[in-house]
């Protein structure tokens, strides 16, 4: 990509798309796509096909999607297949009718087999073994987008690299209960009962399923390196950091960083998800990107945001 590239992100409002759009400025980028809703309606085709008709973008970062944790999927999984399988047909059929010079689809290492090796590499993808019921719809509205480059390339040579990221937390993160991953909702929690000052935080599951975690600014960079590489094939690559955390651990490790005395109970009552997912990053690190950001500075760092976050919220 040069720097005077037209380049649209999908979901420039969210987390992955707020980080590539802060990213890509900082490195000199200033001709960004960045539409709100009103100007590009991701499920509606026309809307897609009128904004590319318009806009002409050149190389299209595809990260908007319908995401929440093991709450919100369980409750809406015919949202979460639906919405999003319609914005990645929406979108493919677009860049390839446009002719874009290059995209990128955003996986998810939530769609590898519950029963994969681990760490997870990315041949394990499709290899029968039954996708996590507790995210399925979503799932599978991933494998959809990953097959759907894998088309576009081998029918009509449409470049789409497909990078594979473990759990992205960070700047502009989702910290509601009902929309949140683990590590944003265990921050609220544990920022919220000290704030009230609570004796006992009540936690889902036993605490034993492990977990891997990137900043979302090393996502981001992360995204743009393979971008900018020489790699346009839908091979998917792991992006992540190569080691994993029980959610206990990570619970006490919050729990330590808000400065909350109280203690911790487990409702076993809860689903724990997959046991394990930790992602095999050699692929990623051979190509040259290795992240940054380690986990305790990226937790200190989320905290601080959310803080911040909860008291410009209390005085609007």
């Amino acid at each position: 990509m040069k720097q005077e590239n037209k380049i649209l992100i999908t979901g420039s409002s969210g987390m992955v798309g707020s980080a590539l759009s802060r990213c890509l400025s900082k490195n000199g980028f200033t001709n960004l796509l960045t539409p709100e809703r009103i100007d590009l309606d991701l499920q509606n085709h026309s809307s897609v096909d009128d904004y590319f008709s318009i806009n002409k973008p050149e190389y299209v970062f595809m990260v908007a999607a319908k995401v929440g944790g093991i709450a919100a999927n369980i409750s809406d999984p015919v949202g979460f297949l639906q919405e999003n399988l319609d914005l990645e047909l929406n979108l493919f059929k677009a860049c390839y009718k446009h002719k874009t010079k290059k995209n990128l689809f955003l996986g998810s290492s939530c769609i590898y087999p519950g029963n994969a090796p681990q760490p997870i590499r990315e041949e394990c993808l499709m290899t029968g073994g039954p996708l996590e019921p507790t995210n399925e719809g979503y799932a599978l509205s991933k494998i959809v987008g990953l097959n759907l480059a894998k088309y576009y390339y081998a029918q009509y040579s449409m470049n789409t690299v497909c990078p594979m990221p473990c759990n992205i937390y960070g700047t502009n993160d989702h910290f509601e209960s009902s929309k949140s991953h683990v590590l944003p909702a265990l921050i609220s929690k544990f920022v919220n009962a000290k704030d009230d000052c609570l004796e006992e935080v009540v936690l889902w599951g036993t605490g034993i399923a492990r977990r891997e975690f990137i900043h979302v600014e090393d996502a981001a960079e992360a995204l743009i390196f393979l971008m900018n590489s020489n790699y346009d094939q839908p091979d998917i690559v792991n992006i992540g950091y190569g080691s994993d955390i029980s959610i206990r651990e990570l619970a006490d490790l919050i729990k330590m960083k808000v400065g909350f005395t109280g203690k911790i109970s487990w409702d076993s009552t809860k689903p724990d998800g997959m046991l394990r997912r930790c992602m095999d990053v050699s692929k990623m690190r051979n190509l040259g990107y290795s992240p940054s950001i380690p986990l305790q500075k990226g937790i200190e760092k989320t905290i601080q945001e959310y803080i911040e976050l909860k008291y410009e919220r209390k005085f609007e």
